[in-house]
């Protein structure tokens, strides 16, 4: 080994010691033993696998399917003077195999990767020629169909490991529930099965469940009372706008952000939220991956999301940097009727399915037999509106087709504009001076960016028509024109989403899609709805609630959510709830009981409250019922 962990992070990041986990972690890859680590949103989780790629001969390559996040971590890591790259779709073919020349024989550390490039023909034939000293795989639920959010391409990745048969993985998440952590060290073929846990306790973080008619009155009144930055997540793009406007009237500094929003606004909305420039940002759940802020005193849900795996992650994201903040969520009995109709809506008939596959194929202009491996920007609106569909519904098929391994469906790609002078240095001096016009544009070219003759730049349009004082869409004609005359090479920018066909295209009466698992999946979301309705609805300690759902059933009470300040009246206290459980533990594991033989162990004033109790335990998986007996776990 070169450099020592610690020298490493010292030299690159600056920190003078590991965050608790990081370094059992780094030392178990480092020691070539498959690792999966598992950690709360804002443990420092990329720093295990950036560490440990710095500390060895080679490269380490990262599957992530999260675009945004991949390129911010190259930004952060290119300016600490690491070199990385990243290759997914909607990427021009040159980029990508540049890049991955690079990975060969240039001095590229880290390569992020796509799941559904990372098994591409040419990314395998290149990976074999590369000297990969560790695999890390972000984002490991994603792999398991127990998960809420899996990827057929993820499933791939164990073949990856063939090509690289002594080449550790480190697989990281914040949210998996004890199917989901089995599953990922199956489906990525561990040697042995080896997990690194921190609790996802967070003692600092008060959560609290508040029933609402008025919310927007509410959460005007939690921002008044608790002050420093916050998120407001909501559930649509109408509502960011909405909501952020009703508190700006209000006296309160808001901004309004989602994924519809083109790149250059994203990006300044949230430089101005980080920066303190603007207090509280109203987001759909677009907004926070890989943002680390680390004062976020309040995070706020307007609407319950449709599983505890995405609460979990998103009101994490207050109190990072360890002092006391609040996750709060507004509910009503709305949000469960809403949660039940979105969850009919998440799984159309199949027959619709086909129905939005063949229109896909048709929109592209794809024939039968066509198609694998092509990514095509897409316009759900458009498509939408082609073929006569409601664009929820055509979302919800095209999540069906992708989960089904048809198709991938990315978030927006912002992919900006990219240049090269296809021309000798002669040849360009000839047309400028036949075209004088073009004269002032390919100086100004020629000297705010280097290397144009040798490889593609990136071209700032922005910027450029303001330093030659010309609009933007003037700019881009000159660059068509020049373009046209075959002077350069120019791909104007672009931030869509992609689709990207894993498949060939068959006609959509022969698209197979496994009837058994399309219902598992949908079983499995209902029970994952039915989890958060009961996390909104129990009187039950919320700390403990969120503990018990990813496996650490013993969690004591956290003493700071609202049903442990009494703000919440429960029909059973958390006191009597922790006094029946303990007596219902004690009854259970001298031998299994039936239902009404544990009631009936209690006075019968106290039978309604232990029925409710039992209810919880039940829903938990603290207790299981085996034929007609009640089992401890």
């Amino acid at each position: 080994m070169d450099k020592t962990p610690l020298e490493i992070l010292i030299k690159y990041w600056g920190y003078e010691g590991f965050r608790p986990l990081q370094e059992d972690i780094i030392r178990s890859v480092l020691e070539g033993q498959d690792t999966l680590a598992l950690m709360p949103t804002g443990g420092g989780k990329s720093i295990c696998y950036q560490v440990p790629a710095l500390c060895r001969e080679g490269l380490c390559i990262v599957v992530s399917p999260l675009i945004a996040l991949m390129k911010d971590q190259v930004e952060n890591l290119q300016k600490r003077n690491i070199p990385a790259a990243a290759v997914y779709s909607g990427m021009h073919y040159r980029d990508i195999d540049r890049i991955l020349d690079n990975c060969i024989y240039g001095n590229i550390k880290l390569l992020y990767l796509s799941p559904e490039r990372l098994t591409t023909e040419l990314a395998r034939a290149r990976i074999q020629k590369m000297n990969v000293n560790l695999l890390a795989v972000d984002e490991a639920h994603c792999v398991s169909q127990w998960g809420y959010d899996f990827r057929p391409p993820y499933l791939q990745i164990a073949e990856i490991r063939e090509l690289l048969p002594d080449v550790p993985v480190l697989a990281l998440t914040a949210t998996a529930t004890p199917e989901v952590v089995k599953d990922i060290q199956e489906k990525l073929a561990f040697r042995k099965e080896n997990l690194l846990q921190k609790s996802f306790t967070r003692s600092n973080l008060s959560y609290s469940v508040l029933q609402e008619e008025d919310k927007l009155k509410k959460l005007l009144d939690i921002l008044q009372r608790v002050g420093g930055t916050g998120i407001v997540y909501v559930r649509n793009r109408r509502r960011t706008k909405e909501i952020a406007g009703y508190l700006q009237r209000r006296g309160i500094s808001a901004d309004f952000y989602h994924a519809g929003l083109d790149a250059e606004a994203r990006t300044q909305k949230q430089d101005a939220w980080m920066a303190g420039k603007v207090r509280v940002i109203v987001s759909t759940n677009a907004f926070g991956m890989g943002i680390d802020k680390p004062d976020v005193r309040v995070v706020v849900h307007m609407e319950l999301p449709d599983s505890l795996e995405a609460y979990f992650q998103e009101a994490g994201r207050a109190g990072r940097d360890g002092k006391k903040s609040y996750a709060v969520l507004l509910y009503n009995d709305t949000d469960r009727i809403n949660l039940e109709r979105q969850f009919e809506l998440s799984f159309p008939d199949l027959k619709e399915v086909r129905r939005i596959y063949r229109a896909l194929g048709s929109f592209f202009q794809l024939a039968v037999g066509g198609g694998e491996g092509q990514s095509f920007d897409f316009d759900i609106v458009e498509f939408a509106r082609n073929f006569q569909a409601g664009i929820v519904e055509a979302y919800n098929c095209l999540k069906i087709l992708e989960q089904a391994g048809w198709i991938v469906l990315t978030e927006a790609v912002f992919v900006p504009s990219s240049l090269m002078i296809k021309v000798s240095k002669d040849a360009l001096y000839d047309y400028q001076l036949r075209h004088p016009k073009m004269d002032r544009l390919l100086k100004a070219i020629l000297r705010t960016y280097q290397g144009a003759f040798n490889h593609p730049i990136n071209l700032r349009e922005s910027q450029l028509g303001k330093f030659l004082k010309i609009p933007v869409g003037a700019l881009r004609t000159a660059l068509e024109k020049l373009a046209a005359d075959g002077i350069v090479d120019y791909q104007p920018q672009k931030d869509t989403p992609q689709v990207i066909f894993i498949k060939e295209r068959v006609d959509a009466d022969n698209l197979l899609i496994d009837r058994n698992l399309y219902n598992f999946r949908k079983n499995r979301q209902y029970e994952r709805i039915k989890k958060a309705i009961a996390y909104a609805e129990t009187p039950v300690c919320r700390s403990q609630q969120l503990l018990a759902y990813f496996g650490e059933t013993d969690a004591p009470k956290c003493g700071i959510c609202d049903v442990c300040t009494g703000r919440t009246k429960a029909e059973l206290s958390t006191d009597d709830f922790e006094r029946y459980k303990e007596k219902i533990q004690l009854l259970l594991k001298e031998e299994p009981l039936a239902l009404e033989e544990v009631v009936e162990a209690f006075a019968p004033s106290r039978q309604e409250q232990v029925l409710k109790a039992l209810e919880y335990l039940l829903d938990e998986g603290v207790l299981e019922q085996q034929g007609k007996k009640l089992v401890w776990k």
